[in-house]
């Protein structure tokens, strides 16, 4: 269990979560474990089994705190507001500004300067690992077109334009990637970025790790209150969850691209684990689902500094962390949304 951001999240599996008094606590194995008063919370977040009293909810509709329910995956169950909840103003807020050309812009360039950094130090990351001196050098020249990228959009006066530099740098990025496989070079190669559907089994792959990230990002928006179809970069299209595509761009190098480069680097996934069907679409077998769903998990796991907490956070907690930073930034509660960006 930590507390972030004034919200506590409950990951322990067993745990209980009792009122005595102004405070809250939890409780695990019969002793407990953490404390704290309830003027001090906004919210508690519990994943799994997690059980939750009737005192708790009462305090939250006293105190108006939010209770949200996520499977032990990450997956959004539910959510309890309070009987008077300023969800609806965060969201209004939230599709007032998606109509602003302006706020869109400096939402878009977060979100994409914060993609451009991130791919750019798995790049420099990936070529200081070693391997062929060629491919370091490749490696080294899209880190310094990516670093010339980031200009260009900090220029960028218009959301068609920051997308444009969002493209060329997405295209540079994909160009230097096979630079970054040392095993398995002939099964895994991209000539391109394919999808819908995925053309070769390293698309398979990425796609695969893109659409779990994509549904974590909506459950977590829908754990704050914000709304994950409407989105400030992306165009609103039916079904499509934008603003979880928003956030998820900051991600994609992080917890998508990085595992998939080590999953098969460390022959973790074996070309055998796809196949190409009569259409040409790849897909991946159940075996190596497994093995990349295993991988992912673990990944979660892992602690970070969180670079605007400086404190150490569960990978896994990261996409509730920044969807919180991003309702609170609509709200105004913060100057400009602080978008993901590691060392």
């Amino acid at each position: 269990m930590r507390l972030f951001q004034n919200t506590l999240y409950v990951q322990t599996q067993g745990a209980s979560v009792g009122r005595r008094h102004e405070t809250i606590y939890v409780r695990v194995e019969g002793q407990v474990r953490l404390q704290v008063p309830f003027h001090h919370l906004e919210g508690i977040v519990c994943f799994g089994r997690v059980f939750v009293t009737p005192a708790v909810f009462a305090a939250a509709n006293e105190h108006a705190l939010h209770v949200a329910y996520f499977s032990e995956r990450g997956e959004f169950l539910a959510r309890v507001v309070p009987a008077v909840s300023g969800n609806v103003l965060l969201r209004r807020q939230q599709y007032r500004l998606a109509d602003q050309e302006s706020a869109c812009l400096r939402l878009g360039r977060a979100f994409v300067a914060a993609k451009i950094q991130n791919c750019r130090t798995l790049l420099l990351r990936s070529a200081r690992e070693g391997g062929e001196e060629a491919a370091q050098t490749e490696l080294r020249r899209a880190a310094d077109r990516l670093a010339c990228a980031l200009d260009t959009l900090a220029k960028a006066t218009t959301l068609e334009s920051a997308r444009g530099c969002e493209g060329d740098a997405a295209r540079v990025y994909f160009g230097a990637f096979n630079a970054m496989i040392r095993q398995q070079k002939e099964a895994f190669v991209m000539t391109e970025r394919s999808r819908r559907p995925p053309l070769d089994p390293l698309n398979a792959l990425l796609s695969f790790l893109y659409a779990i990230l994509t549904r974590d990002m909506a459950a977590a928006l829908e754990g704050v209150g914000l709304d994950p179809a409407v989105g400030y970069l992306h165009v609103d299209r039916p079904g499509r969850m934008s603003l979880a595509l928003d956030l998820v761009e900051e991600f994609r190098p992080l917890a998508a691209d990085r595992l998939a480069l080590a999953l098969i680097n460390l022959r973790q996934v074996q070309p055998d684990g796809f196949s190409t069907q009569p259409g040409g679409a790849v897909l991946m077998d159940d075996k190596t689902r497994k093995a990349v769903l295993a991988a992912l998990t673990q990944r979660k796991k892992e602690e970070i500094v969180h670079p605007l907490l400086q404190e150490k956070v569960y990978f896994g907690l990261l996409p509730h962390l920044q969807a919180r930073l991003l309702a609170r930034a609509l709200r105004g509660d913060m100057e400009d949304y602080p978008a993901l960006v590691l060392k």
